[in-house]
This record gives structure tokens, sequence and C-alpha cells, in this order.
């Protein structure tokens, strides 16, 4: 069962499945991306272009990640009819690749929420972004609020915090006793 989730996984990009499944899944699946990227360089590279050690190194890690998932993938897309894919080479290729310079964490887990069926808490995993986002420093992080702050257009502020307009300003007719004790009709 987690050999097709991986290979699915590894095919999709993200699947749909239960929380003890997902978190399993994920622990198998970066397992084969970790074997792949240890290669390096030689992971991606034309096999033409390997000394002979190297393609024996990318061999072995081949046969490791066959032995685990199938070799084949086939994607269906609604607009084309199924394409086969080589779920091996995705890995070795693209994934080695697009991972080289992250030291793990290839996959996200989103939860949903429980199935409607038979209440099974059900989740989202999926291999992450391409690029693994850039830390700030705190400094530069208030730079660039404060710069997004004054782009923006000035609100004005909630009716509770506005000053109360008299009413002689706001051109209302209104009424005040004068200190004779008159009743005076204001504008």
């Amino acid at each position: 069962m987690l050999r097709n989730l991986t290979a699915n996984l590894i095919l999709n990009e993200k699947i749909e499945t239960t929380d003890a499944k997902a978190k399993e899944l994920r622990r198998v699946a970066e397992r084969l991306i970790t074997k792949a990227r240890r290669l390096g360089a030689v992971a991606y590279t034309p096999q033409k272009d390997l000394s002979a050690a190297d393609k024996a190194r990318r061999l072995a890690a081949a046969r490791m990640i066959a032995a685990y998932i199938p070799r084949f993938g086939v994607r269906t897309s609604a607009d084309a009819e199924p394409s086969k894919v080589d779920l091996v080479e995705k890995v070795l290729i693209e994934l080695a690749k697009r991972y080289s310079t992250r030291p793990g964490g290839y996959t996200r887990i989103v939860k949903f929420g429980p199935r409607r069926g038979d209440n099974a808490p059900i989740s989202l995993i999926e291999l992450v972004a391409r690029r693994p986002a850039r830390p700030r420093s705190r400094r530069r992080r208030a730079a660039r609020r404060r710069q997004r702050r004054a782009a923006l257009p000035r609100r004005r502020p909630p009716p509770s915090r506005r000053t109360p307009r008299r009413w002689s300003e706001s051109g209302a007719y209104g009424a005040r006793m004068d200190g004779d004790g008159e009743l005076r009709i204001t504008r």
C-alpha cells in the first residue's frame, strides 16, 4: 500500500489520504528523495557525461529506488490521453535537482478534517515548492511592512474613533438652552 501511495505522490506531487497514512508516507517518500539527493550532481547529470564510478553510483541508487516503487506510472489528464512516466528517473533527475539545496522536509501535510462517510481524518500530502523561503531579519521585515503601509491609501478611522462633530458644523438644526434660559435654534 505504501509503495503505491509513494508512487502516486511522486507522479502527481500531491495526494489526498488519511492522516495516519500521510504521516507514514512522508517518512518513506523523504527517504527515497534523500537517496537521490545524496548523489549530488551525479543524479541529474546526463549519463554520457558521467565517469564509470559515477555511473555505478547512480545505477545503485536507481536500483534501490526501483526496489521500492514501480518503475513506471501512468498520468491521466482531462485534455490528453494517458502518458507513461518513469518514476525512478523523475526522482533521480527532477526531484533530486529541485531539492539539491534543501536539507530535508520535502513534503507538506495539510489537514482537511473528517471524511464524510466514516469520519476518518483526511489530509493532503504534497511535495513542497521549488525554492525554500529565505529567512529575513526582523529589521528587514519591519522596513518592508512600513513601505507597504505607506503605499496604501489612508483609511478613514472607524466611527468610534472619529472626533464628534458639533451640530453647528454638520449643517443640521439643533436646539440648545441659552444662558438666559431661552431656547435657541441653531444651525
